[in-house]
């Protein structure tokens, strides 16, 4: 939407509160920027427009016995009085905003070119309105009080349909709104429900409540509308509408919540005083017996225990990727420390192959489910992977099996056969160079082969390949290496669960 960057939202509503009286209006505006100007939000300033000779009936026109004929007579703004105002606001810095209630009103707004098109909850269903609305180029914010669910998926499905660019906003149409009637859960199943909108909230609960802001940020809703004005001795406000300091506790109360809730979309960072805190109730790693320099330090070596001291290893750095060895002599219960040993980080070169896995599949136009089964084969040690080695991704293994398997440019995988499974391979994309039983059989995008039970096999590739393997179920101990050096190496795969859209 024009001007609004991924900061909250937050709208003030005059609605009738300038009282037709422009100076009032531009006066309600000034105050409003004044407690609002420090806060690190984007701000908008919202008009309601009606053309009272067509949206009054005629035989209504002048009734003073009808409390909101009179109100809405009596309150009309001129074209020129919406124009002033309209400027004053954007002046100020503020989107500017107008709800209309008549098609003669959308003709207004687009002639004064207002940001946005507000539909308020009471014309949610007026599809003449509605008719009318989208066929401006304006983005829209939609009310959704005492709308049911059925008629706002055909209201969200008309809009998206002519290309609008929409928000839906919670509300109460209760004026005030008790604390009990503000429902704000409806933010959750309308987040849940319409997953590609942004969700807001448009409050009418009493002015002195400066919770309930609170807990919609904490829902996740980012845009947020209340009502504004200002007492004068002439002017009282009804119990809904906030005075100038109210909004700005309401905006402090805001700012609160946005600190608290901190980030949404990663991982905050942790403070050093966090770590530490942590680090200390950690424990320790020390040596179960000896550790002579030059050995690899092995879990069977080591034991576990608190409280541990500066600078040494702990239970959280001994991980399968890691391997340590020492540099110095470590005595019998001794601390091991960093200073004392060498590290192979085995971590990172993982990461690094499934990134580039990733990377292959992408390009490859090859979608998976975000969560997978992941083996890094490695067969001649994760230095070598590069030239022997594989990547598999395990989606199906029950009574048949489906795997992906992606090779690097040059890189193959070797001699071995099983004596259980049969495998058929269909490539996806790259060069395949199957070797079957000493004969070689290069394989492009489409191909099928077929590997019975007992046929040694291995598969290399020129340029890079993925392609598809659907067996019978596979066993663990169903490979069987013509090479026995492999068939001794224990470490041989790397498996772990990865979410490949995490970056």
């Amino acid at each position: 939407m024009k001007n609004i960057d991924q900061r909250p939202l937050f709208i003030f509503e005059m609605a009738n509160n300038h009282q037709g009286k422009l100076e009032h209006g531009l006066r309600i505006v000034r105050e409003i920027y004044e407690v609002s100007k420090n806060f690190p939000f984007n701000f908008a300033f919202k008009l309601q427009a009606r053309d009272i000779p067509t949206f009054i009936h005629p035989n209504y026109q002048g009734r003073d016995d009808i409390k909101y004929v009179k109100r809405f007579s009596e309150t009309k703004l001129s074209e020129e009085d919406f124009k002033t105002l309209k400027e004053e606001i954007e002046k100020l810095g503020f989107i500017s905003i107008c709800t209309p209630f008549d098609e003669n009103s959308v003709d207004l707004i687009e002639r004064l070119d207002f940001d946005i098109i507000k539909i308020g909850s009471p014309s949610f269903g007026d599809w003449p309105l509605l008719e009318r609305i989208a066929k401006t180029a304006k983005p829209i914010i939609v009310s959704l009080a005492g709308a049911s669910l059925e008629n706002i998926d055909k209201v969200v499905s008309f809009l998206k349909h002519r290309g609008k660019k929409l928000v839906l906003m919670h509300c109460v149409g209760e004026y005030p709104t008790k604390i009990e009637n503000l429902q704000l859960n409806q933010i959750d199943l309308l987040k849940k429900r319409y997953t590609d909108i942004e969700i807001g909230h448009s409050t009418h609960e009493s002015p002195d409540n400066f919770d309930s802001i609170k807990m919609a940020i904490a829902k996740g809703a980012n845009i947020f509308e209340k009502h504004v004005g200002i007492k004068t001795e002439e002017i009282n406000l009804n119990d809904y509408s906030s005075i100038p300091e109210q909004v700005r506790q309401w905006l402090l109360s805001a700012k609160e919540a946005f600190d608290t809730c901190g980030v949404s979309d990663k991982r905050s960072n942790f403070s050093e005083k966090e770590l530490a805190d942590l680090k200390q109730f950690q424990r320790g790693v020390f040596a179960r017996k000896t550790i002579k320099a030059g050995e690899k330090i092995n879990l069977s070596e080591v034991f576990f225990a608190w409280p541990s001291e500066k600078g040494q290893l702990l239970a959280s750095d001994m991980s399968k990727y890691m391997d340590y060895f020492a540099e110095k002599d470590t005595e019998e219960a001794a601390p091991i420390l960093f200073s004392n040993v060498k590290l192979s980080n085995k971590r990172e070169k993982v990461y690094e192959i499934i990134t580039k896995s990733r990377k292959m599949l992408e390009e490859a136009k090859v979608f998976l489910t975000d969560k997978l089964d992941i083996e890094v084969s490695h067969h001649y040690g994760i230095d070598n992977f590069y030239q022997y080695g594989a990547i598999l991704i395990n989606c199906v293994n029950r009574e048949y099996c489906k795997k992906l398997i992606v090779l690097f440019p040059g890189q193959s995988h070797p001699t071995h056969f099983h004596k259980q499974k049969e495998e058929s391979f269909q490539v996806l994309s790259g060069d395949l160079i199957l070797n079957l039983d000493g004969r070689e059989k290069e394989s492009k995008p489409g191909d099928i082969v077929l590997v019975q039970p007992g046929i040694k096999h291995s598969f290399r590739t020129k340029n890079g390949v993925i392609f598809e393997e659907i067996s019978t179920t596979h066993f663990k101990n169903d490979s069987f290496y013509e090479d026995e050096k492999i068939m001794e190496n224990k470490n041989r795969k790397t498996q772990l669960t990865y979410w490949l859209n995490i970056d």
